[in-house]
């Protein structure tokens, strides 16, 4: 009955649920703020650097794909052939979420081309996003210990669901290179920033001694 009772003791811990709680509420949360981000930062950037008629056959700069979509980042395109016919010379529909957005390029035909500037724009909306996440981490998670597993979490967690939503796993070194610097760039200047900021709250600035027996003797003369 002893042993029954300890090990139940040991399975349920209040504090222990309640950090685990406090860690997934953390990752939901960075995850949501890092997509808000780049959802005010890409689609305004896309308007105005990227070529407008590539973009309506992507599903145009607010799809959601600018975003979930590795594809979009690495510059290749989305759009894909009508009946399984050849993808390069077949009459062509651009899809996004399983729904058709369009169809029909120009004369039915479309050469292959995408617009580069696609790719450029979405990768740096990520590393400006990234300084976005530094505040975040700051902000929500504040140790400095806890920044790498956070920002590391938060690139794996997209890997998943980029690979989800292309039904691909990611091939572009471009995409990987971004992530890679993304996170390099997060994960060093939040864990810099926590640590200077605990060293500043930790830091107790006492007055110099020789201040300190000034104040003795000047107590000791006024008991006198």
């Amino acid at each position: 009955m002893v042993a029954q009772s300890r090990a139940s003791n040991a399975s349920w811990d209040p504090i222990l649920l309640i950090s685990q709680a406090c860690s997934i509420l953390s990752i939901v949360s960075m995850q949501t703020l890092h997509y808000i981000t780049l959802s005010v930062l890409i689609p305004p950037l896309l308007s105005i650097f990227a070529e407008p008629s590539a973009l309506v056959f992507e599903g145009g700069a607010t799809n959601v794909g600018m975003i979930m979509d590795w594809r979009e980042m690495a510059g290749r395109p989305t759009v894909r052939g009508m009946h399984g016919e050849d993808r390069w010379n077949a009459y062509y529909g651009a899809w996004s979420g399983g729904k058709q957005l369009g169809s029909g390029w120009e004369e039915g035909r479309w050469d292959g081309w995408t617009d580069p500037m696609r790719g450029w724009v979405i990768a740096f909306s990520w590393m400006i996003a990234s300084f976005a996440d530094i505040y975040y981490l700051c902000i929500l998670i504040r140790r400095p210990r806890l920044i790498l597993d956070f920002a590391l979490t938060l690139a794996f967690s997209h890997l998943v669901l980029t690979t989800y939503y292309s039904a691909s796993i990611p091939t572009s070194l471009f995409f990987w290179l971004v992530i890679f610097a993304w996170s390099a760039t997060t994960v060093i200047i939040a864990e810099q920033l926590c640590v200077k900021r605990e060293m500043t709250e930790g830091l107790v600035i006492s007055p110099p001694r020789d201040d300190v027996d000034d104040m003795e003797m000047g107590e000791l003369l006024r008991r006198d």
